[in-house]
C-alpha cells in the first residue's frame, strides 16, 4: 500500500470514528504530504480575506471564504465560487484557522456533490495554548509546514 492510500484510509477510519459526514480528517503533516503527492488535490483556505492578508497561507491553497469580514457571516456564494475553481470530482481538503469552519465547508461541499472531502483537523494556527497565542499547539504552522506571509 503506497503512503498516500495509508494517509487517506486513516482519515477516512478517523471520520467513521467521529461520526463526520464527509470522507475524511486529516492531520495538518498528512494534508501537505497530499499536497505534495496527489497533483489532482486541492487545499482549500476557507478563512477570510482579511485573515489571509493579516496571517499568511499556504502556497497553491486555493481562498474560498466560509464566512465575510467584518461580522463573520456566511458567505452565500460559497459553493459557487468553489465550483468556479475546483472540479467536484477532485480530492478536496478544507482548512481555515482551527478546523471549524472548515468542518463546515467539508460538509456542505458534500451535500452539494463534491465526492472527496476532507477537513484539516487543528487548521492553519492550532488552538490558542495557556496564554491565549495560537501557533504553538497544533496546526499547520506550529507543524514547521511551508507558509507565506501575504
Amino acid at each position: 500500500m503506497g503512503k498516500i492510500t495509508a494517509i487517506l484510509q486513516a482519515a477516512q477510519q478517523r471520520a467513521k470514528d467521529l461520526n463526520l459526514p464527509y470522507e475524511g480528517a486529516l492531520f495538518p503533516d498528512e494534508a501537505y504530504e497530499i499536497q505534495q503527492s496527489a497533483p489532482g488535490a486541492k487545499l482549500i483556505d476557507v478563512r477570510s480575506r482579511a485573515e489571509l492578508d493579516w496571517v499568511g497561507g499556504i502556497p497553491g491553497a486555493v481562498p474560498v471564504e466560509w464566512a465575510i469580514y467584518p461580522g463573520m457571516k456566511t458567505n452565500p456564494h460559497f459553493i459557487a465560487q468553489l465550483e468556479q475553481q475546483v472540479d467536484k470530482e477532485a480530492l478536496v481538503i478544507f482548512f481555515c484557522r482551527s478546523g471549524v469552519r472548515s468542518h463546515h465547508a467539508a460538509t456542505l461541499a458534500t451535500k452539494s456533490g463534491y465526492s472527496d472531502c476532507y477537513n484539516m483537523l487543528e487548521g492553519f494556527e492550532g488552538e490558542a495554548d495557556d496564554n491565549k497565542h495560537r501557533n504553538t499547539v497544533g496546526g499547520w504552522r506550529a507543524a514547521g509546514l511551508p507558509w507565506e506571509q501575504n
